[in-house]
Protein backbone atom coordinates (compact mmCIF):
# COMPACT_ATOMS: atom_id res chain seq x y z
CA UNK A 1 0.00 0.00 0.00
CA UNK A 2 1.01 3.10 -0.78
CA UNK A 3 1.81 5.88 1.67
CA UNK A 4 -0.99 8.33 0.69
CA UNK A 5 -3.28 5.26 0.75
CA UNK A 6 -2.65 4.26 4.16
CA UNK A 7 -5.01 6.37 6.21
CA UNK A 8 -7.92 5.14 3.35
CA UNK A 9 -10.46 2.58 5.07
CA UNK A 10 -10.42 -0.68 3.21
CA UNK A 11 -13.43 -3.32 3.64
CA UNK A 12 -10.75 -6.08 4.54
CA UNK A 13 -10.35 -8.37 7.25
CA UNK A 14 -6.69 -8.43 8.85
CA UNK A 15 -5.32 -12.12 9.68
CA UNK A 16 -1.86 -14.02 9.99
CA UNK A 17 -0.82 -17.70 10.06
CA UNK A 18 2.10 -18.57 12.25
CA UNK A 19 2.51 -21.87 14.14
CA UNK A 20 1.00 -20.14 17.05
CA UNK A 21 -1.91 -20.02 14.82
CA UNK A 22 -1.60 -22.36 12.11
CA UNK A 23 -5.10 -21.63 10.56
CA UNK A 24 -5.01 -18.25 10.76
CA UNK A 25 -8.68 -17.81 12.21
CA UNK A 26 -10.05 -15.08 14.22
CA UNK A 27 -9.43 -15.31 18.30
CA UNK A 28 -7.27 -18.20 18.54
CA UNK A 29 -3.65 -16.89 18.33
CA UNK A 30 -1.51 -18.78 21.05
CA UNK A 31 -3.77 -21.80 21.96
CA UNK A 32 -1.07 -24.23 21.83
CA UNK A 33 -1.24 -26.85 24.53
CA UNK A 34 1.82 -28.89 22.42
CA UNK A 35 4.97 -27.98 20.78
CA UNK A 36 8.67 -26.79 20.44
CA UNK A 37 8.29 -24.16 23.22
CA UNK A 38 6.47 -26.42 25.55
CA UNK A 39 9.36 -27.88 27.42
CA UNK A 40 10.71 -23.84 28.28
CA UNK A 41 6.84 -22.62 28.85
CA UNK A 42 6.26 -25.89 31.29
CA UNK A 43 6.13 -23.38 34.56
CA UNK A 44 3.95 -21.05 32.62
CA UNK A 45 1.17 -22.77 30.32
CA UNK A 46 -0.92 -22.19 27.41
CA UNK A 47 -0.33 -18.83 26.07
CA UNK A 48 3.68 -18.78 26.51
CA UNK A 49 5.27 -19.49 23.19
CA UNK A 50 4.27 -22.80 23.27
CA UNK A 51 4.80 -23.87 19.46
CA UNK A 52 6.65 -20.25 18.11
CA UNK A 53 8.24 -22.74 14.91
CA UNK A 54 8.19 -26.14 13.52
CA UNK A 55 10.62 -28.94 12.63
CA UNK A 56 10.58 -30.80 9.13
CA UNK A 57 11.65 -33.56 9.25
CA UNK A 58 14.10 -34.79 5.84
CA UNK A 59 11.62 -35.28 2.48
CA UNK A 60 8.85 -33.65 4.42
CA UNK A 61 6.45 -31.34 2.86
CA UNK A 62 4.85 -28.89 5.68
CA UNK A 63 1.80 -26.62 4.99
CA UNK A 64 2.56 -23.27 6.21
CA UNK A 65 -0.69 -21.73 5.05
CA UNK A 66 -3.85 -23.01 3.59
CA UNK A 67 -6.34 -19.99 3.00
CA UNK A 68 -9.88 -20.57 1.34
CA UNK A 69 -11.81 -17.18 0.32
CA UNK A 70 -10.40 -14.66 -1.03
CA UNK A 71 -7.40 -11.76 -0.24
CA UNK A 72 -4.27 -11.04 -0.54
CA UNK A 73 -0.67 -12.42 0.87
CA UNK A 74 1.13 -8.89 2.08
CA UNK A 75 4.14 -9.83 3.66
CA UNK A 76 5.94 -13.20 4.97
CA UNK A 77 9.08 -13.34 7.34
CA UNK A 78 10.24 -16.41 7.95
CA UNK A 79 13.76 -17.78 9.23
CA UNK A 80 15.24 -21.08 8.88
CA UNK A 81 18.10 -23.11 9.54
CA UNK A 82 19.69 -25.86 7.71
CA UNK A 83 20.68 -25.56 3.86
CA UNK A 84 18.57 -22.86 2.02
CA UNK A 85 18.84 -24.12 -1.25
CA UNK A 86 17.43 -27.37 -0.30
CA UNK A 87 14.65 -25.96 1.75
CA UNK A 88 11.35 -25.39 -1.62
CA UNK A 89 8.85 -22.95 -1.18
CA UNK A 90 5.67 -23.81 -2.99
CA UNK A 91 2.96 -21.55 -3.08
CA UNK A 92 -0.30 -22.23 -5.23
CA UNK A 93 -3.57 -20.29 -6.29
CA UNK A 94 -7.04 -21.15 -6.10
CA UNK A 95 -7.00 -24.93 -6.49
CA UNK A 96 -4.25 -25.16 -9.28
CA UNK A 97 -2.57 -28.12 -9.21
CA UNK A 98 0.88 -27.02 -10.13
CA UNK A 99 2.35 -24.45 -7.96
CA UNK A 100 2.96 -20.64 -9.43
CA UNK A 101 5.66 -20.33 -7.19
CA UNK A 102 8.62 -23.03 -6.71
CA UNK A 103 11.70 -22.06 -5.68
CA UNK A 104 14.74 -22.55 -3.25
CA UNK A 105 13.91 -20.49 -0.12
CA UNK A 106 17.07 -18.42 0.20
CA UNK A 107 16.83 -17.86 -3.78
CA UNK A 108 13.78 -16.70 -3.30
CA UNK A 109 14.19 -14.29 -0.36
CA UNK A 110 17.72 -13.10 -2.52
CA UNK A 111 20.15 -14.97 -0.46
CA UNK A 112 21.15 -18.19 -2.87
CA UNK A 113 24.69 -18.50 -2.00
CA UNK A 114 23.54 -20.27 1.59
CA UNK A 115 24.76 -17.36 3.85
CA UNK A 116 23.50 -14.18 5.28
CA UNK A 117 23.57 -11.16 3.31
CA UNK A 118 21.82 -7.98 4.30
CA UNK A 119 19.33 -7.06 1.72
CA UNK A 120 17.10 -3.16 2.17
CA UNK A 121 14.86 -3.53 -0.97
CA UNK A 122 11.35 -2.63 -1.45
CA UNK A 123 10.00 -5.90 -2.45
CA UNK A 124 12.98 -7.93 0.06
CA UNK A 125 14.58 -7.63 3.10
CA UNK A 126 16.52 -9.62 4.92
CA UNK A 127 17.69 -8.84 8.34
CA UNK A 128 19.90 -10.01 11.25
CA UNK A 129 20.55 -12.67 11.86
CA UNK A 130 19.11 -14.82 8.57
CA UNK A 131 15.81 -12.88 9.04
CA UNK A 132 13.48 -13.18 5.25
CA UNK A 133 10.93 -10.53 4.54
CA UNK A 134 9.19 -10.53 1.00
CA UNK A 135 6.52 -8.02 0.63
CA UNK A 136 4.76 -8.66 -2.63
CA UNK A 137 1.30 -8.51 -2.98
CA UNK A 138 -0.08 -11.73 -3.73
CA UNK A 139 -4.05 -11.34 -4.69
CA UNK A 140 -5.90 -15.12 -4.88
CA UNK A 141 -9.54 -15.32 -5.57
CA UNK A 142 -10.39 -18.82 -3.85
CA UNK A 143 -7.65 -20.09 -2.30
CA UNK A 144 -4.36 -19.73 -1.31
CA UNK A 145 -1.88 -22.79 -0.37
CA UNK A 146 2.03 -22.27 1.12
CA UNK A 147 4.03 -25.24 1.44
CA UNK A 148 7.82 -25.92 2.70
CA UNK A 149 9.66 -29.11 1.48
CA UNK A 150 12.48 -30.32 3.47
CA UNK A 151 15.03 -31.64 0.34
CA UNK A 152 17.89 -32.46 2.86
CA UNK A 153 19.20 -35.49 4.98
CA UNK A 154 18.82 -33.34 8.33
CA UNK A 155 15.42 -32.21 10.06
CA UNK A 156 15.19 -28.06 9.87
CA UNK A 157 13.59 -25.28 11.93
CA UNK A 158 10.72 -23.05 10.46
CA UNK A 159 10.22 -19.31 12.16
CA UNK A 160 7.40 -18.21 10.15
CA UNK A 161 4.29 -15.67 9.47
CA UNK A 162 2.19 -15.16 7.17
CA UNK A 163 0.67 -12.10 6.94
CA UNK A 164 -2.87 -11.49 4.76
CA UNK A 165 -6.19 -9.95 4.62
CA UNK A 166 -9.61 -11.21 3.43
CA UNK A 167 -11.26 -8.94 1.14
CA UNK A 168 -12.46 -8.77 -2.67
CA UNK A 169 -9.73 -9.07 -5.32
CA UNK A 170 -10.61 -6.69 -7.93
CA UNK A 171 -10.74 -8.36 -11.79
CA UNK A 172 -7.91 -6.49 -12.96
CA UNK A 173 -5.72 -8.36 -10.33
CA UNK A 174 -3.17 -10.61 -11.75
CA UNK A 175 -1.29 -13.97 -9.66
CA UNK A 176 1.67 -13.90 -8.17
CA UNK A 177 4.34 -16.36 -9.83
CA UNK A 178 8.29 -17.19 -9.32
CA UNK A 179 10.54 -19.50 -11.11
CA UNK A 180 14.05 -20.81 -10.34
CA UNK A 181 16.52 -21.84 -12.47
CA UNK A 182 19.87 -23.44 -12.10
CA UNK A 183 22.73 -24.01 -15.08
CA UNK A 184 26.34 -25.36 -14.15
CA UNK A 185 28.14 -24.43 -15.93
CA UNK A 186 26.45 -22.51 -18.56
CA UNK A 187 27.05 -24.00 -21.91
CA UNK A 188 29.79 -22.70 -24.20
CA UNK A 189 27.94 -20.07 -26.21
CA UNK A 190 24.70 -20.52 -24.85
CA UNK A 191 22.57 -18.28 -23.25
CA UNK A 192 20.91 -19.09 -19.68
CA UNK A 193 17.11 -18.64 -19.96
CA UNK A 194 15.60 -16.65 -16.91
CA UNK A 195 11.83 -17.14 -17.79
CA UNK A 196 10.48 -19.03 -21.12
CA UNK A 197 7.08 -20.78 -21.60
CA UNK A 198 4.77 -17.98 -20.22
CA UNK A 199 1.69 -17.73 -22.01
CA UNK A 200 -0.93 -14.87 -20.77
CA UNK A 201 -1.61 -11.44 -20.04
CA UNK A 202 0.92 -10.22 -17.42
CA UNK A 203 3.68 -8.30 -16.31
CA UNK A 204 7.57 -8.89 -15.43
CA UNK A 205 8.43 -7.70 -11.70
CA UNK A 206 12.12 -8.85 -11.36
CA UNK A 207 15.13 -11.34 -10.97
CA UNK A 208 17.01 -12.40 -8.86
CA UNK A 209 20.50 -14.00 -9.64
CA UNK A 210 22.90 -16.27 -7.38
CA UNK A 211 25.89 -15.62 -10.16
CA UNK A 212 29.32 -17.67 -9.42
CA UNK A 213 31.91 -16.79 -11.82
CA UNK A 214 34.33 -19.45 -13.34
CA UNK A 215 36.70 -17.65 -15.09
CA UNK A 216 39.60 -14.70 -14.09
CA UNK A 217 38.65 -11.24 -15.02
CA UNK A 218 35.42 -9.13 -15.86
CA UNK A 219 32.23 -11.83 -16.22
CA UNK A 220 28.95 -9.03 -16.85
CA UNK A 221 29.04 -7.92 -20.33
CA UNK A 222 26.40 -9.92 -21.37
CA UNK A 223 23.20 -8.32 -22.29
CA UNK A 224 19.42 -9.32 -20.72
CA UNK A 225 16.99 -9.82 -23.57
CA UNK A 226 13.08 -9.76 -23.14
CA UNK A 227 10.90 -11.07 -25.71
CA UNK A 228 8.17 -9.68 -25.81
CA UNK A 229 4.26 -11.35 -27.65
CA UNK A 230 5.87 -13.07 -30.45
CA UNK A 231 9.39 -11.88 -30.74
CA UNK A 232 11.79 -14.60 -31.94
CA UNK A 233 15.00 -14.11 -33.57
CA UNK A 234 15.81 -10.72 -31.60
CA UNK A 235 13.99 -9.18 -28.44
CA UNK A 236 12.11 -6.05 -27.74
CA UNK A 237 13.76 -5.16 -24.90
CA UNK A 238 17.67 -5.59 -24.73
CA UNK A 239 20.11 -4.57 -22.56
CA UNK A 240 23.63 -3.00 -22.51
CA UNK A 241 25.51 -4.76 -19.88
CA UNK A 242 24.71 -7.41 -16.83
CA UNK A 243 25.71 -5.11 -14.24
CA UNK A 244 23.95 -1.94 -16.41
CA UNK A 245 20.39 -4.03 -15.84
CA UNK A 246 21.27 -4.71 -12.40
CA UNK A 247 21.55 -0.67 -11.79
CA UNK A 248 25.85 -0.38 -11.52
CA UNK A 249 28.26 0.39 -13.83
CA UNK A 250 31.99 -0.16 -14.64
CA UNK A 251 32.48 -3.59 -13.16
CA UNK A 252 30.87 -2.55 -9.98
CA UNK A 253 34.26 -1.22 -8.90
CA UNK A 254 34.97 0.92 -5.90
CA UNK A 255 37.63 2.82 -7.92
CA UNK A 256 38.92 3.92 -4.34
CA UNK A 257 39.60 0.21 -2.64
CA UNK A 258 40.01 -1.10 -6.46
CA UNK A 259 37.04 -4.00 -5.04
CA UNK A 260 33.98 -4.93 -6.03
CA UNK A 261 30.92 -2.45 -3.89
CA UNK A 262 28.42 -4.29 -2.55
CA UNK A 263 25.07 -2.21 -2.48
CA UNK A 264 21.72 -2.98 -1.91
CA UNK A 265 19.03 -0.20 -2.61
CA UNK A 266 14.95 -0.30 -2.93
CA UNK A 267 14.84 -1.16 -6.64
CA UNK A 268 18.29 -2.92 -7.22
CA UNK A 269 21.43 -3.96 -5.93
CA UNK A 270 24.25 -6.54 -5.38
CA UNK A 271 23.77 -7.05 -1.75
CA UNK A 272 26.21 -10.26 -1.66
CA UNK A 273 30.16 -10.72 -3.12
CA UNK A 274 31.92 -14.00 -1.52
CA UNK A 275 35.33 -13.56 -2.24
CA UNK A 276 37.90 -16.21 -2.89
CA UNK A 277 39.35 -17.02 0.90
CA UNK A 278 43.15 -17.91 -0.62
CA UNK A 279 41.79 -22.02 0.29
CA UNK A 280 38.82 -24.27 -0.42
CA UNK A 281 36.66 -20.79 -1.37
CA UNK A 282 37.67 -20.71 -4.65
CA UNK A 283 35.50 -18.92 -6.81
CA UNK A 284 34.03 -15.27 -6.26
CA UNK A 285 29.94 -15.23 -6.39
CA UNK A 286 28.05 -12.72 -6.78
CA UNK A 287 23.94 -11.97 -5.44
CA UNK A 288 22.05 -9.54 -7.94
CA UNK A 289 18.51 -8.18 -7.54
CA UNK A 290 16.67 -5.78 -9.80
CA UNK A 291 12.52 -5.63 -9.26
CA UNK A 292 10.92 -3.40 -11.75
CA UNK A 293 8.33 -1.82 -9.49
CA UNK A 294 8.17 0.98 -11.43
CA UNK A 295 8.82 -0.02 -14.91
CA UNK A 296 7.47 -3.95 -14.98
CA UNK A 297 7.86 -5.45 -18.40
CA UNK A 298 4.26 -6.30 -19.80
CA UNK A 299 2.98 -8.39 -22.30
CA UNK A 300 -0.24 -9.49 -23.68
CA UNK A 301 0.29 -13.52 -25.12
CA UNK A 302 3.51 -14.52 -24.51
CA UNK A 303 7.39 -14.02 -22.68
CA UNK A 304 10.80 -15.14 -22.66
CA UNK A 305 13.89 -13.38 -20.96
CA UNK A 306 17.43 -14.25 -21.57
CA UNK A 307 20.93 -13.28 -20.25
CA UNK A 308 24.08 -13.86 -21.63
CA UNK A 309 27.26 -14.76 -19.80
CA UNK A 310 30.31 -12.55 -21.17
CA UNK A 311 33.42 -11.95 -20.42
CA UNK A 312 36.81 -11.26 -22.21
CA UNK A 313 39.29 -12.93 -23.74
CA UNK A 314 43.21 -11.92 -25.53
CA UNK A 315 42.79 -9.25 -28.21
CA UNK A 316 39.66 -7.52 -26.90
CA UNK A 317 37.64 -10.13 -27.83
CA UNK A 318 34.39 -11.03 -26.21
CA UNK A 319 34.42 -14.41 -24.18
CA UNK A 320 31.61 -16.50 -23.89
CA UNK A 321 31.67 -18.10 -20.24
CA UNK A 322 30.63 -20.84 -18.61
CA UNK A 323 29.67 -19.67 -15.12
CA UNK A 324 27.33 -21.08 -12.50
CA UNK A 325 24.22 -19.00 -12.66
CA UNK A 326 20.78 -19.71 -10.82
CA UNK A 327 18.03 -17.32 -10.96
CA UNK A 328 14.90 -16.55 -10.31
CA UNK A 329 11.98 -14.84 -12.00
CA UNK A 330 8.91 -12.83 -10.59
CA UNK A 331 6.43 -11.84 -12.47
CA UNK A 332 2.05 -11.34 -12.30
CA UNK A 333 -0.34 -12.98 -15.08
CA UNK A 334 -3.75 -14.44 -15.65
CA UNK A 335 -4.56 -17.96 -14.97
CA UNK A 336 -3.79 -20.96 -16.02
CA UNK A 337 -0.11 -21.04 -15.90
CA UNK A 338 2.00 -23.15 -18.08
CA UNK A 339 3.88 -25.94 -16.11
CA UNK A 340 7.50 -25.42 -15.31
CA UNK A 341 10.22 -27.16 -15.94
CA UNK A 342 10.91 -29.96 -13.45
CA UNK A 343 12.98 -28.36 -10.23
CA UNK A 344 16.66 -29.83 -10.58
CA UNK A 345 17.67 -32.17 -8.05
CA UNK A 346 19.03 -32.18 -4.59
CA UNK A 347 22.52 -32.78 -5.90
CA UNK A 348 22.30 -30.13 -9.26
CA UNK A 349 20.64 -27.36 -6.42
CA UNK A 350 23.43 -28.09 -4.48
CA UNK A 351 26.03 -24.56 -3.66
CA UNK A 352 29.32 -26.05 -3.51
Amino acid sequence: MALDQISRWEDAESRSISPENPTGEKGIGGMATEGTGAEAARDLGTGWKISPCVRIDPGATHTVADIVGSGQIEQIWMTLTGNWRFSILRIYWDDEDAPAVECPAGDFFACGWGSFAQVSSLAVCVNPGSAFNCYWIMPFRRRCRMTLTNLDETAITAFYQVNYSLRAVSESALYFHAQFRRVNPLPYKEVHTILDGVRGRGQFVGSYIAWGVNNNGWWGEGEIKFYLDGDRAYPTICGTGTEDYFGGSYNFENKETRRYQEFTTPYSGMPQVIRPDGLYRAQTRFGLYRWHLTDPVRFHQDLRITIQALGWRSGRRYLPLQDDIASTAFWYQTLPHQSFPELPGKDALEVI
